[in-house]
């Protein structure tokens, strides 16, 4: 059965993959970019299942806007996938508020813009699936990744409440947690850094900042794959709620989950021995 899509983020990287895929497995695409949308049209050959639409998911009105026009031309969504976003590499010290709040406008605020704006209709129709894009680094984090992992840590607990708030109206939640996948986020162009850096910091986030650039264009993970995955948890009657992809995902979600259990293991005394006595 035909479903219609709406993806944010669509000109480049998990959202282009994501869209060309879902055209070739015949289902109709509203595909967000912040601009160029003829460029994006061009290069799925102007399909006559897709609309093209110009937003930046950190202004409310311009989301609201969108949303409205895919639901005028396609009749309905089935599937939202919050993919917008991007990447910083900074020490938390040296993280400027703005260069912050800019990272928590698109990857949260962003996210929480274009969930409200569509809610109402799947919400009418009793029907349909968010998929939040978050990270491996929503499990966990590395020198360089605390800001940016946090905001992945927002989407994390976001994409549970939804989850939870959303089950008896008919509607699924998945977040996505993906690893280090061969599209352009480390590049110039698709991350940042922050403007302040600290010398402190160099044998750490500063090894990071070099790494990031080195490791471009030679990560692990196929966005073609990913692409594939993403139609095939759509497609699914009964998804998860969690879905790390890449074996570094997985590698990220089990070590946590043993390093948070040996603190609470060492530590069980002392967290247990603070409810009133009996």
């Amino acid at each position: 059965m035909k479903k219609t899509i709406f993806i944010t983020g669509a000109g480049k990287g998990f959202g282009f993959e994501i869209a060309k895929a879902a055209l070739m497995a015949g289902d109709r695409v509203i595909a967000t970019v912040r601009s160029n949308p003829d460029l994006l049209s061009e290069k799925l050959n102007h399909h006559p299942d897709l609309i093209v639409v110009s937003m930046d998911v950190s202004r409310e009105s311009e989301v609201r806007e969108a949303v409205e026009l895919s639901i005028g031309q396609f009749g309905n969504i089935d599937v939202l996938i919050n993919n917008a976003g991007f990447g910083m590499v900074t020490a938390i010290e040296e993280a400027s508020d703005a260069e912050v709040r800019r990272q928590y406008d698109t990857n949260v605020f962003g996210l929480l813009n274009v969930t409200r704006s569509a809610l109402p209709y799947l919400r009418a129709q009793r029907s349909g699936h968010i998929i939040n894009i978050s990270s491996m680094f929503g499990f966990d984090v590395i020198p360089g990744w605390g800001i940016y992992g946090s905001t992945k840590f927002a989407v994390e607990g976001i994409s549970k409440g939804l989850a939870i708030e959303l089950a008896p109206l008919g509607i699924k939640v998945t977040v996505v947690e993906p690893g280090l996948f061969s599209t352009d986020f480390l590049s110039p162009e698709s991350s940042s850094a922050s403007a302040n850096v600290i010398a402190d910091y160099h044998d750490s986030v500063g090894q990071m900042r070099q790494n990031a650039v080195k490791l471009n264009g030679h990560q692990q993970g196929d966005p073609k794959k990913l692409a594939l995955a993403i139609i095939k948890l759509y497609q699914s009657e009964q998804p998860p709620l969690h879905l790390p992809l890449g074996s570094d995902a997985v590698d990220f979600y089990k070590n946590n989950i043993l390093k948070t259990g040996k603190d609470v293991e060492d530590w069980i005394a002392v967290s247990t021995g603070t409810d009133h006595d009996k």
